[in-house]
């Protein structure tokens, strides 16, 4: 099977799992959350369900219209019942890297609102330790970035600002984003404080104790399942 065959596998495993017609659901960003929001398309168009969703993105709501889902706001919503998204890295203790797509800040927000945050990857997302595949992304104001990127670099890594078409990548905030190559990241925590406290810093791609069940695809064709 392909890399995409094991995202759609596990991505549609997720939702049929999990998304009970009457829900609230957040829909996640990126390669294989795209294949959960087809999913969730199909549920809405087929069988009938009454949703209430709310995107990570403006790629995400897009997308969502594409296959007939409406979405709101997350500022109309109290809460979410089950958001399924996808990460860059996966820990054993299901700690997470997040953002290479872009949308971490929407997407911390909509995970922290969100009863059950089920996040979906293939084995390659796997990690021992964070820090050790993916750069973790970390999103900046503008406005004095460049110091932003001295204090990021000062706690021991490689900071690139992200570019797109030969300009800074903007987020939907309207942010810069600094991908920050560590060797390995052995206590997330702990950096995750000494990463927001840095004036300038919006928020960062680590997802600490926000995943509720993480499913894993292997190229066997199983699915892993971790939590509840």
């Amino acid at each position: 099977m392909t890399s995409d065959d094991l995202k759609r596998i596990v991505a549609e495993r997720a939702v049929d799992d999990y998304v009970k017609d009457g829900m609230k659901v957040g829909l996640g960003t990126g390669s294989t959350a795209y294949h959960a929001i087809r999913r969730v398309g199909r549920l809405v168009r087929e069988n009938g369900y009454n949703l209430t969703c709310v995107a990570t993105s403006s790629g995400t709501e897009g997308l969502a219209r594409e296959y007939g889902i409406d979405t709101v706001s997350i500022n109309e919503v109290g809460h979410l019942d089950v958001t399924i998204d996808g990460a860059d890295e996966v820990d054993p203790e299901m700690q997470l890297i997040k953002g290479l797509g872009g949308a971490l800040l929407r997407e911390k927000i909509v995970a922290a609102a969100s009863r059950q945050e089920i996040i979906v990857v293939d084995e390659s997302k796997k990690v021992d330790v964070l820090g050790t595949r993916a750069p973790l992304p970390v999103e900046v104001l503008a406005f004095g970035h460049p110091f932003v990127k001295t204090a990021l670099e000062r706690q021991g890594c490689v900071a690139t600002l992200r570019m797109s078409g030969g300009l800074p990548f903007v987020t939907d905030g309207g942010n810069y984003i600094y991908d920050c190559k560590f060797e390995s990241i052995n206590n997330p925590f702990f950096l995750e404080s000494r990463i927001n406290v840095i004036p300038g810093v919006v928020d960062n791609g680590l997802f600490l104790n926000l995943a509720s069940t993480v499913l894993v695809s292997s190229s066997d064709g199983t699915i892993e399942r971790k939590g509840h």
